[in-house]
């Protein structure tokens, strides 16, 4: 334990990636208030450990870009409104997170200087530096891109020490275990592993950008009360993709 009576963690600085779906609780659209509010809670928990905490959402419980696209919409249209989702997710988060007194700030990759900052780098480690939560929003600000490369990307250029991607599940498994009741864990996993075998964890891009780095990415359940605090504390049950 730290002199403050706060549980000792071996990362300073990390990415939370969350999929939109996970703000949506049990409904099949949009966002669900007290789902939104207990992820809230999680990263208020962690961010009273004294870690400091970037966080990138996906858009897909408002508009997911490739169904756009596939049913006949022009891809980078569908690209740019997905972009627009992740703004409102991050907005949501932003507002329950100060609802609990933690200072957080939503940066956005596509200008919209009403409602978030312009991405500027050293700004946003500045924001860091002061403690205060970092929503980047709006993907890369490039269509074709998804979230988890955005997520990997900003991860990278704020020097993160991990990315935490939650999840439904408690980990990787070599295949769906909702589906099959004989899949298997992986305690670890190599980046190179993950792309041979097409284990779903984050699209191609994001896997060998945070290879090319060495950035570790932590696969957890979103689900499981408490779950984020306990893996930064050592505790939990997780996998690990590294080299």
């Amino acid at each position: 334990m730290t002199e403050t009576g706060t549980p000792e963690t071996k990362f300073r600085r990390v990415m939370l990636k969350i999929s939109g779906e996970a703000l949506m609780g049990d409904q099949g659209f949009g966002l669900h208030p007290p789902t939104v509010q207990r992820i809230a809670n999680e990263v208020k928990t962690v961010h009273d450990m004294g870690v400091e905490i970037c966080m990138v959402i996906g858009g897909g419980n408002i508009f997911r870009g490739l169904a756009g696209s596939a049913q006949g919409m022009e891809r980078t249209t569908a690209d740019y409104m997905g972009m627009l989702a992740t703004v409102m997710n991050a907005l949501a988060l932003q507002s329950a997170l100060e609802g609990l007194g933690v200072f957080c700030r939503v940066i956005s990759a596509i200008r919209m200087d009403e409602v978030a900052e312009p991405y500027i780098r050293r700004r946003a480690v500045r924001h860091l530096e002061k403690k205060r939560v970092c929503i980047f929003a709006a993907g890369t600000g490039n269509p074709y891109f998804t979230t988890d490369t955005a997520a990997t990307l900003r991860a990278n250029e704020m020097a993160c020490e991990a990315i935490f991607k939650g999840t439904k599940v408690d980990g990787v498994y070599d295949k769906d275990p909702v589906k099959h009741a004989d899949a298997v864990r992986y305690d670890s996993v190599s980046y190179d592993d993950v792309l041979a075998q097409h284990l779903n964890v984050m699209d191609a891009s994001a896997i060998a950008l945070a290879r090319d780095n060495n950035l570790p990415i932590i696969v957890f359940s979103l689900d499981e009360p408490g779950g984020f605090k306990g893996i930064l504390a050592g505790q939990g049950t997780y996998t690990r993709v590294h080299g």
